[in-house]
């Protein structure tokens, strides 16, 4: 029998809200109460984007102990340090500079938790990019245009900041906009919801 239990993606992003719209079933979101914390110095991404998933899906168990709850979290990384959310025009400026003109990574990891089982599923999806030479003052116009404040790396792949890269490479160009959904969907059929089934109006 296909699981029509509810679908609740423990995150406010507006971008994740829209990724997971496409697969055209329902769900709820929920604003997740976990505090995360500050990358540690030489944490592997993967691991540290992981965890972050991890328990914003589990914070909402209690208040659904009967769903399927995704989590998601993505980090930008240059080098071996990792970028958050720069939050300010300024910070997000200062990263746009520190990954002009070089290649990067950017490592997003999904989470699905069963939560009346407590069975879990998780992977992280690893895209490099390569953002062309900038100038401060391109890298301000960008910024000051698209308002990729709550984006890590501080742009939008999918919008304007089209224009300020040389070239992408990944297996998923959806983790590219904050959620990796080839993995969203491998995880969902894994806990039996028939993604194509006739219809979803339940």
């Amino acid at each position: 029998m296909p699981d029509t239990r509810q679908l609740v993606l423990a995150s406010s992003s507006l971008y994740r809200r829209r990724l997971l719209k496409r697969l055209e079933i329902p769900f709820r979101w929920a604003a997740p109460k976990f505090e995360e914390r500050a990358p540690r110095a030489h944490e592997k991404p993967s691991a540290y984007t992981i965890e972050m998933s991890l328990g914003k899906a589990q914070s909402l168990i209690r208040r659904y102990p009967d769903a399927l709850i995704l989590g998601s979290d993505q980090v930008a990384v240059c080098a071996d340090e990792i970028l958050r959310k720069p939050r300010t025009v300024k910070r997000a400026v200062d990263q746009l500079l520190k990954l002009s003109g070089r290649e990067h990574r950017l490592v997003g990891a999904v989470v699905l938790i069963d939560a009346r089982s407590g069975r879990k599923w998780s992977s992280a999806v690893t895209s490099r990019l390569r953002i062309r030479p900038l100038t401060r003052r391109q890298a301000r116009n960008y910024i000051e245009r698209e308002r990729p404040l709550d984006c890590a790396g501080s742009y939008k792949t999918e919008g304007l900041g089209i224009t300020i890269f040389d070239s992408m490479r990944g297996d998923d160009p959806t983790a590219l906009e904050g959620m990796s959904l080839i993995s969203v969907c491998r995880f969902l059929r894994e806990a039996g919801v028939d993604l194509l089934g006739k219809n979803h109006d339940g």
